[in-house]
């Protein structure tokens, strides 16, 4: 019975796997944010052998793991085939936005690059909560697209109201603003599943120094 409610994913700990892809997913890598605060990197990450595989697989009722990890070639190279690497706290961000979608009643459609992406994908910064699988960009509610300052202000403001823990990014022109999506970010969450890898101290201060 414990076989069959297991999650189909196998986990994988980051400084385990070849150095093209340590490179580009920098696990468990201290990184600043915005204001100069240190964060950790994920380690450990649930593996995606095909897209196929992504599609099938729903993290909520209303959401497949597809659209959490849609990249383009702003993506670092060794992360645009498979099989792909996602941090484990995908399951929790999808969570959050299943229950966004029961409030607004209706689809929620997440924007290309605006699910998981790496540190090193060159749209964005090492330490956005995006790299860690917390950090979602909507671009598109229903019918409505989010694209004026009625339409993120609106859904942004119910999002914190049933979303206690999101943080909303503020509608306008200027740096760490948007006009045209709604970003819900939850943080630098760091998850480590009850089956993840045995870790071994020896083994981490060897990847590390490599």
């Amino acid at each position: 019975m414990a076989d069959s409610q297991r999650f189909p994913l196998r986990i994988v700990d980051g400084l385990r796997l070849d150095k093209p892809l340590r490179d580009a997913l920098m696990p468990a890598r201290i990184v600043l944010d915005e204001a100069g605060r240190e964060r950790m990197l994920p380690r450990f990450f649930y593996e995606i052998q095909s897209w196929t595989q992504a599609t099938e697989i729903r993290l909520a009722p209303g959401f497949a793991l597809a659209e959490f990890i849609q990249t383009d070639v702003r993506e670092a190279a060794p992360l645009r085939g498979f099989p792909r690497y996602i941090p484990c706290a995908i399951t929790m961000m999808a969570l959050c936005l299943e229950r966004f979608r029961e409030v607004v009643g209706t689809f929620v459609h997440i924007a290309a690059n605006g699910g998981y992406r790496s540190p090193r994908h060159a749209a964005g910064t090492t330490a956005s909560p995006h790299s860690w699988g917390t950090a979602v960009n909507i671009y598109r509610i229903g019918d409505v697209y989010l694209d004026s300052r009625d339409a993120v202000e609106r859904y942004a403001a119910l999002a914190r109201q049933e979303l206690p823990s999101v943080w909303t990014r503020p509608y306008g022109t200027h740096r760490g603003q948007t006009t045209d999506h709604l970003h819900l970010d939850f943080g630098y969450v760091v998850s480590t599943p009850r089956e993840a890898p045995e870790r071994h101290l020896e083994f981490d201060v060897e990847r590390r120094a490599s």
